[in-house]
């Protein structure tokens, strides 16, 4: 009967799924900025001696491989979420949070 109504679970599950399209849509909106930066990302060495500090690497490896996180991580929630493995779902979705996170707080300590 259409009238039933919905259980605890059923609305819970349907809210998670509310919240992993938006976060889908979220992160395919920043792979673009993303992939902004990576075409800027070889400025990290132009100050002299950045060519030979580990962190510019660092900062210049995370900056070229953002937008593949902003764009995989979603496909992989979905897959995960397909196969209702939830806590890998959302932990994949907290993978560009973490990386652009990580890019931010590496690229505060290169020079220049």
């Amino acid at each position: 009967m259409a009238g039933r109504l919905k259980t605890v679970a059923e609305r819970d599950q349907r809210a998670r799924f509310i919240l992993l399209i938006l976060a889908t849509l979220v992160c395919v909106g920043i792979a673009p900025l993303a992939a902004v930066g990576t075409l800027f990302s070889p400025l990290v060495f132009d100050v002299r001696g950045n060519l030979l500090n580990p962190l510019a690497w660092l900062g210049f490896f995370l900056m070229i491989t953002f937008w593949v996180v902003c764009l995989v991580a979603p496909l992989a929630a979905w897959i995960f979420w397909r196969r209702r493995r939830e806590r890998l779902t959302w932990a994949s979705m907290t993978a560009p949070l973490i990386w652009g996170l990580l890019l931010t707080i590496v690229l505060q300590f290169i020079p220049g």
